[in-house]
């Protein structure tokens, strides 16, 4: 597999001190953050909220999104307003903040990611299936143009509901540090297939730096009881 797999008993607080680390030994004076989505990732910005407030000046954190489903921004299965709800809100404020917007379609996001450069940070999770942000198995964005940072996206199988905007592999790739989490028994079979080798989505992933932070319902059993696993260089 691509990157360091870390079994954690506590995955949000994990996650948390991992962005809090990022955000002290940021390369440039401001900090850019992807966030992802579900409840996985809800629990994490709820704790990197509570576990930031002296230790990561806000005002200097440019927030992107890795994926979106093409709903409006204030439906319940929007990741803008997971987003909002579970840490910006909480944080009171953030020096920029870019949703994607699925009516302008992908390229105003592709200039916006191109501009930018490097991405300090991409949290992303994992689908039972093996997916990760919108890439899903079978999807034509997983075969993106290399020059493709978004692109529009869905799911062939129809298991996952929404057409979606999504950063692409190339996209992820320009990460210092994508931190992947992944937590519950359901995400065990996934994550045991991506350990073996297999060709996931999710497996595709490369950046400076790759981490799995994996809670132990979701660790393959061969490294539950394990703290660390695998290599500790780039990925």
């Amino acid at each position: 597999m691509n990157g360091e797999l870390v079994v954690v008993d506590d995955l949000a607080g994990e996650f948390a001190e991992r962005i809090i680390e990022a955000f002290r030994h940021r390369s440039n004076d401001e900090f850019s953050l992807a966030l992802s989505g579900g409840q996985t990732a809800r629990r994490c910005y709820e704790r990197l909220a509570a576990e930031s407030a002296s230790r990561i000046d806000w005002w200097l954190v440019e927030v992107y999104w890795g994926d979106e489903r093409c709903v409006p921004p204030e439906d319940a299965d929007s990741n803008e307003r997971l987003g909002r709800e579970a840490l910006l809100e909480r944080v009171g404020a953030a020096g920029s903040i870019h949703p994607m917007r699925c009516d302008d379609g992908p390229d105003p996001y592709q200039m916006r990611i191109g501009e930018l450069g490097r991405l300090d940070v991409v949290h992303l999770g994992l689908g039972a299936d093996g997916h990760t942000a919108s890439l899903f198995p079978g999807s034509p964005g997983l075969d993106a143009d290399p020059g493709r940072l978004v692109v529009m996206n869905e799911d062939p199988s129809g298991s996952n509901r929404h057409p979606r905007m999504t950063l692409t592999l190339s996209g992820i790739a320009r990460a210092r540090l994508v931190l992947f989490t992944v937590a519950g028994v359901e995400k065990r079979a996934a994550m045991q297939r991506i350990v073996d080798g297999e060709d996931l989505p999710a497996a595709r992933v490369h950046a400076d730096r790759v981490v799995w932070l994996v809670d132990r319902e979701a660790a393959p059993l061969a490294q539950a009881a394990n703290t660390m696993v695998g290599g500790t260089g780039p990925a």
